[in-house]
């Protein structure tokens, strides 16, 4: 049987077939699904199911513990409690307002209070909560995108009225809320007026998301859901895409909003980025290349893209961001 460590050792190998994965006969209870198989889409925006609200390990007492394994490895981040949706997304490796992560978990149901817990699949007991929740959805990504690698958990702690600020991100997206409710905006991840071209490219191949902004007229194009536990959303590679909470819901005994994100690459988000950094260049030459997936030359800027990342790997000491 392969393990979580196997799967999650995955971008050191190449990749892990999902084909494996959807062949592998131990998944568990908790799942992700989707009402209508047919329908569903890894290029598109789409509603989902899960009972990961269940799962022993994301309540909120071992999502604490968790935190404080987590915070070694800086692996803890904050924000800004006045952020808003247009707010620069910027997470903090410390508590804006000084308290150490218990004092944080204390109050966590205070309004604005609001932890996130990146990369848990580093944790042994989630890394292995990740594997099984791939292992539910396989068979969807490997008839579109085969080889996942790279599968990452982002975990959102918050009591209203919180806001995680407008941005996108690199990868695959399988997003969950746990408890308590939170309002979900994506954008079509199509759409460039947007997220401009050259801006998805510097955001690819430097991480860089000093130019995507939340502008007004951008609101009513959004997709908005108000989701509550058992309920997520999927949302492809680079979808713009911002939450927030109100506290219409709260009650004595459920203050706490927990969201997880379920992420991955494929060979599909690994080829885009290759393209992303040959349209890079190409655009300094003043040209304007088609978006990948949008060009019969895609298989050309591919091979270029490999040939322009490893050439400043060797010559500039680039180390490029998780995905390549």
């Amino acid at each position: 049987m392969e393990t979580a460590k196997e799967l999650l050792s995955s971008r050191s190998e190449g990749k892990v077939s999902s084909e494996r994965m959807s062949g592998d006969k131990s998944v568990g209870s908790h799942k992700i699904w989707v009402e209508d198989e047919t329908a569903f889409s890894l290029n598109n925006i789409s509603l989902i199911r899960h009972n990961f609200h269940e799962h022993p390990l994301l309540q909120l007492d071992q999502l604490e513990a968790l935190a404080h394994r987590l915070l070694p490895l800086k692996q803890c981040r904050f924000i800004t409690p006045e952020a808003k949706q247009n707010s620069k997304f910027i997470h903090h490796p410390e508590s804006p307002d000084g308290r150490d992560l218990s004092d944080v978990f204390k109050n966590i149901s205070e309004p604005g209070s609001w932890v996130a817990l990146y990369n848990a699949e580093k944790d042994p007991q989630y890394g292995e909560l990740v594997r099984e929740a791939l292992l539910s959805v396989a068979h969807l990504v490997d008839r579109e995108q085969p080889g996942i690698f790279s599968p990452q958990a982002f975990i959102f702690i918050s009591a209203p009225p919180s806001v995680t600020p407008f941005h996108i991100d690199r990868e695959n997206n399988f997003w969950l809320q746990i408890h308590g409710r939170k309002i979900m905006n994506v954008w079509d991840s199509h759409d460039r007026t947007i997220v401009p071209a050259p801006t998805v490219e510097n955001f690819i191949v430097d991480k860089s998301l000093h130019d995507v902004v939340l502008r007004d007229e951008l609101m009513a194009a959004r997709h908005e859901w108000d989701l509550g536990p058992s309920e997520g959303v999927y949302f492809p590679s680079t979808s713009p895409h911002s939450t927030r909470t109100d506290d219409s819901w709260v009650t004595p005994e459920n203050s706490v909003c927990v969201s997880i994100g379920m992420v991955f690459y494929t060979e599909t988000t690994r080829k885009h980025a290759y393209i992303h950094s040959c349209n890079r260049m190409l655009r300094k030459f003043g040209l304007s290349p088609s978006f990948p997936g949008e060009s019969n030359l895609d298989n050309v800027k591919y091979y270029l893209g490999k040939l322009i990342v490893d050439a400043k790997k060797r010559l500039r000491g680039y180390s490029p961001p998780t995905g390549f």
